[in-house]
């Protein structure tokens, strides 16, 4: 008897195994990107509140494009707030900076509760992604030639990652080869903006668009997505002549804001990404106002 239950705890156990494998060698893992994402009548401590009413507990990860509230660092409370959302600390949750994120400061605020430096590389599931501070300027020299060698030091090196993935705020691509100027369709245009302190011309196109080129024809795909958008265009999609896909979105309060959903397939390695209208994922989809004589009632 004792021998016959040790082999059916094997057989099931086997079996329980295998199953885990199965599920984890098909996983499909969902992420989604949200850029400009402030309440335009907030008070600066809030967020649109369509996403207030989003269910995160689908995503694997949570990506903020930056100008997440209008003045998010200004009292502490904000950054207590968006960790509720968001949970700041996660190793999936990334965040870049826009200027209303810390145009007031109190950076170690955000430190406190993500516990991640302003800018910062990540691998996960069979991809790597890099976290820009497209705030850093010349004067910032420091951390503005790190920033750099983290850039180089991941394009240099990166092997196994199916994926590379930019996420930044700012419009900073400008003259990449078949693009349009970040002008047309973000809310910042960054012309001279400069990836480090060793030369004036160190641009994105100059600088940064050839180690991407580099780590493209090495097999790895490479996609940059900026966050600083939404009062015109609400989403952006291009590939350069090179390849490399270039996106955006930003939200603005109105109906037409898009976010953008990514779904990564972990056994092919395989990417996909569609923007999504903002109304129709969250509570206040399809509502409207019926006037009635005792009340106002809200449907759905």
């Amino acid at each position: 008897m004792r021998i016959f239950v040790i082999f059916l705890f094997v057989i099931f156990n086997f079996n329980n195994t295998f199953g885990q494998d199965q599920i984890h060698k098909n996983e499909i893992l969902k992420y989604i990107f949200m850029g400009h994402t402030y309440q335009r009548d907030g008070g600066g401590s809030k967020v649109d509140e369509r996403i207030e009413q989003l269910d995160f507990s689908e995503y694997e990860g949570i990506w903020l494009g930056g100008d997440i509230c209008s003045e998010a660092t200004l009292d502490y409370s904000t950054i207590e707030y968006l960790d509720s959302l968001f949970d700041l600390s996660n190793e999936n949750t990334y965040w870049t900076f826009g200027n209303h994120d810390i145009r007031n400061g109190n950076l170690e605020w955000i430190y406190e509760f993500s516990g991640k430096e302003t800018y910062y590389s990540h691998y996960q599931n069979g991809f790597t992604s890099i976290i820009l501070n497209t705030n850093l300027i010349p004067s910032q020299c420091e951390q503005l030639n790190d920033q750099y060698y983290m850039i180089e030091n991941v394009c240099d090196t990166i092997q196994q990652s199916s994926h590379l993935i930019l996420i930044m705020h700012h419009g900073i691509w400008r003259d990449v080869p078949d693009l349009p100027p970040p002008a047309t369709y973000a809310h910042s245009d960054l012309i001279y903006w400069n990836s480090n302190c060793f030369s004036v011309n160190s641009t994105f196109v100059n600088s940064i668009y050839p180690m991407l080129l580099e780590v493209k024809n090495r097999g790895v795909e490479v996609i940059c997505i900026l966050g600083d958008m939404g009062a015109t265009q609400k989403k952006f999609d291009m590939q350069s002549i090179d390849g490399i896909s270039f996106l955006g979105c930003g939200l603005n309060s109105s109906p037409e804001d898009n976010v953008l959903i990514l779904e990564y397939e972990t056994e092919s390695q395989n990417l996909i990404y569609k923007f999504h209208n903002l109304d129709s994922l969250s509570n206040k989809s399809n509502s409207f106002y019926q006037i009635g004589e005792q009340d106002l009632e809200l449907r759905y």
